[in-house]
């Protein structure tokens, strides 16, 4: 499963990207995407999470930095990661200060939807053969992971708890801590399917 982090002040271009992304059919295998509006926040998440792709809007959060140098400890807590610059805006100072730093690709945010799709199946593409450090510690639990397959699965809380052999209560919980810990905004699933959604 990738995991990909989004870092963006946006709230629609958070939500837009995770549902074209789980929906679209333009990337195979499964995906867990998180979305963040906080750098700091956002610094630690890779720390902790270990993220498979980055993708960050760093010129929207131009206004809560003073300097660019403040951008430095999250761009070198992505140095082994595929970073992708997906820009509100184009700003020359800060694309001088960024081409200092591995940034596997840098786009505009109005570049069509194939462009950045092939750009994002190119960077998951060399991920797949890296081997993930046996020293990183998980985002989510052993079961956790497993409750968070069965869900993107499309399986009920009664049919989670029967399959691992727990409480329905504790499937609650197992789905409450995970949405926490993948800050996911409200208490609907991303994986579920459209159908699911209009229901």
């Amino acid at each position: 499963m990738f995991k990909i982090l989004l870092i963006d002040r946006c709230h629609f271009t958070r939500t837009g990207f995770e549902a074209w992304l789980n929906h679209s059919g333009l990337f195979p295998g499964s995906y867990v995407v998180t979305g963040l509006n906080n750098l700091f926040l956002a610094r630690e998440h890779i720390l902790q999470w270990k993220p498979t792709l980055v993708i960050a809007d760093l010129h929207g959060f131009k206004q809560d930095i003073h300097h660019f140098q403040q951008l430095s400890s999250l761009l070198k807590a992505c140095e082994t990661l595929p970073f992708i610059l997906l820009q509100s805006g184009e700003e020359p100072e800060m694309a001088n200060y960024l081409g200092q730093f591995p940034v596997w690709s840098c786009l505009l945010k109005n570049a069509e939807l194939e462009q950045l799709a092939t750009v994002i199946n190119d960077a998951l593409t060399s991920c797949a053969s890296i081997e993930i450090p046996q020293i990183a510690a998980p985002l989510l639990t052993r079961q956790e992971e497993k409750v968070l397959t069965l869900w993107m699965d499309g399986a009920s809380n009664q049919k989670i708890a029967s399959h691992l052999s727990i409480n329905g209560k504790t499937v609650y919980t197992y789905k409450r801590n995970i949405r926490m810990k993948l800050h996911m905004d409200t208490r609907f699933s991303p994986f579920l399917s459209l159908q699911e959604v209009e229901n």
